[in-house]
């Protein structure tokens, strides 16, 4: 930059004239465009002010057609507007690092919304317990499943899990170790779906709700019967069943098949019915809806 201001400043004091002062102006303004376009610091740009105003009053002082008293207003004029420039300069800087500021933190604020709406959302939907879907978000599930036919192309299955005994179990080993057993349940059952297809919630207290997209009667019972077994290998401990002294599980199953029409509500009350249904016939089993049955 200096070596630019001198060189304009030489040109105009060689070319003598009319040409000296124009060039030395020319030089001035260079400086206060440097100031205005470039983002540089504050100490820079008082440099640059200074060195400008410098070669300005050294350059006119040999001029031999101004005297003394104007070369010092002239200095003195331009002073005023560089240093006016370097404030308004200083000001839009400050201003710019406020807006960016500001808009960091609203970035920032708008992200936060952001992770906490999911975080209720989450909430919302998520069974507090054992960490599965809750019956809300289940319901909603289904309907929006069953709004969109192509969905179910193939048919679709529910089941109705419940744990046998399960207020015994709290009466007998308190309600800590009945919410340790209902985790490892709702884990047992997860564990048995499709990941990303299959749908699985706590439907309430010691009952779970599952449904299985697109599956039909042989493969829904497959699955009923994987999760039943799994239940039982687990040998979780409940006293108040004498034959194993181990949880249980009780499913009913119900079956829309391709191309029937029913409403989610109609197929859970099916497989609620075969839910009871296996409870009747001794626990610990699977029981399958059946139309007249």
């Amino acid at each position: 930059m200096l070596l630019i201001l001198l060189s304009v400043a030489l040109v105009g004091t060689s070319a003598g004239g009319e040409f000296y002062e124009r060039h030395l102006n020319i030089m001035l303004f260079v400086a206060i465009t440097a100031i205005i376009i470039f983002a540089i610091p504050l100490s820079l740009t008082i440099t640059i002010a200074g060195i400008a105003l410098g070669l300005y009053l050294v350059f006119q002082l040999h001029n031999p057609y101004l005297k003394v008293a104007s070369i010092v207003d002239a200095t003195l004029f331009f002073a005023t507007g560089i240093i006016a420039t370097i404030a308004a300069r200083r000001t839009m800087t400050i201003l710019a690092q406020k807006t960016f500021l500001l808009e960091l933190r609203d970035r920032r604020r708008v992200s936060q919304l952001a992770e906490a709406n999911a975080r209720l959302e989450q909430l919302a939907r998520t069974d507090p317990l054992t960490g599965i879907a809750n019956r809300r978000w289940m319901m909603e599930t289904l309907e929006r499943l069953w709004s969109r036919s192509t969905e179910f192309g193939g048919g679709a299955a529910m089941l109705m899990c419940d744990i046998d005994d399960f207020k015994n179990l709290n009466d007998r080993l308190g309600h800590a170790e009945g919410d340790r057993c209902l985790i490892k349940v709702a884990g047992i059952i997860q564990s048995n779906m499709r990941r990303e297809r299959d749908h699985v919630a706590r439907y309430g207290g010691e009952e779970f709700l599952v449904v299985l997209p697109e599956m039909e009667e042989q493969e829904a019972l497959g699955v009923a019967e994987r999760i039943r077994e799994s239940i039982e290998a687990a040998a979780l401990p409940n006293p108040s069943i004498r034959a194993s002294n181990c949880i249980t599980l009780s499913i009913g199953v119900a079956v829309q098949a391709p191309g029937d029409s029913i409403l989610p509500e109609q197929l859970q009350r099916r497989a609620d019915a075969a839910l009871y249904r296996a409870k009747q016939n001794g626990r610990n089993r699977v029981e399958l809806h059946k139309l007249g049955g």
